[in-house]
């Protein structure tokens, strides 16, 4: 990534080792999980750039300065990959693609019911970078789509809610249920046994965004108690995931290992150049991180 850095910026020195002091200042620094003491150590530091969407860690450990700018990596690379995972996993359970290769393992040939995508209600939870594009494939695709976000958003062809009193009106009924949420105090443990409730029964659960948005003892109980059929997950409270984990076996869960949007480092490092180019001439950065919000 470094080389890459130096292609894009070739008037700046990039660096690959930790400052010490007595350094020259180091403006900007390109960050994903850093050990603690890492970002505070820079000298003359003006803009942290996350390697993740997600930057919760980032304002969890207390690293970072309040007055230091934190910016999010939103890149057409972590769309498409998402959108991607998250399309290959509602088209598989849709068209009961899990069911057929249970039933191949037993050798069943058992042809089951088939729907069109116009009868299948799905909520995307998240209306951001990862989230919109997901709504806007499943409305081409002709699902009925539905949106929940913390605020209103617009989005041709979908259904969209807003605030946490609209949040169980926008999964009543819903077959699938796909969480895009970036993950805050208001977000955390959103997805629970009331949430799952409201569904269809024998709906599917895909989460794409963050471990810590789901009661994981009511999602297994929705699984045991057949109010789901099943789940993808791609994220985990703990990564890896410990090999004692009851997910790992459980039967109706598709387990992934944190796959769904993976860094394309070639457009990362081309979002994040630009936005260096930005701060160095006064403009506004793109995709800042609001810290009253949390993302």
């Amino acid at each position: 990534m470094a080389q890459l850095f130096r292609t894009e910026l070739p008037d700046f020195e990039v660096l690959t080792d930790q400052p010490q002091a007595g350094d020259a200042d180091v403006p900007f620094i390109v960050v994903g999980r850093p050990l603690p003491g890492v970002i505070r150590a820079v000298p003359g530091l003006k803009l942290v750039l996350s390697l993740n969407a997600g930057i919760e860690h980032l304002l969890a450990s207390g690293e970072v300065p309040e007055a230091l700018p934190i910016v999010r990596l939103v890149d057409e690379g972590l769309a498409l990959g998402m959108a991607e995972w998250v399309l290959a996993q509602t088209l598989a359970w849709h068209r009961n693609l899990f069911h057929y290769t249970e039933l191949q393992a037993k050798g069943e040939w058992t042809p089951l019911p088939e729907k069109l995508a116009n009868e299948r209600k799905v909520t995307v939870l998240g209306a951001g970078a990862l989230g919109r594009p997901v709504a806007d494939h499943l409305v081409r695709f002709g699902f009925d789509t539905r949106v929940w976000a913390r605020s209103r958003h617009d989005i041709a062809g979908a259904t969209t809610f807003a605030g946490a009193d609209q949040l169980i009106a926008s999964v009543r009924g819903s077959d699938i249920v796909i969480n895009l949420l970036p993950l805050t105090a208001q977000t955390a443990d959103i997805i629970d046994k009331a949430l799952f409730n409201a569904m269809a029964d024998g709906g599917f659960f895909i989460n794409g965004a963050r471990g810590g948005h789901v009661v994981d003892a009511d999602l297994i109980a929705a699984l045991d108690s057949r109010k789901l059929s099943g789940a993808a997950l791609d994220v985990f409270r703990v990564e890896p995931l410990p090999s004692e984990d009851p997910i790992w076996k459980h039967p109706k869960i598709r387990l992934s290992p944190h796959v769904a949007a993976p860094t394309h480092q070639h457009m990362a490092v081309k979002e994040m150049a630009a936005n260096i180019r930005r701060f160095e001439n006064g403009e506004p950065v793109l995709h800042a991180v609001d810290r009253s919000l949390g993302y």
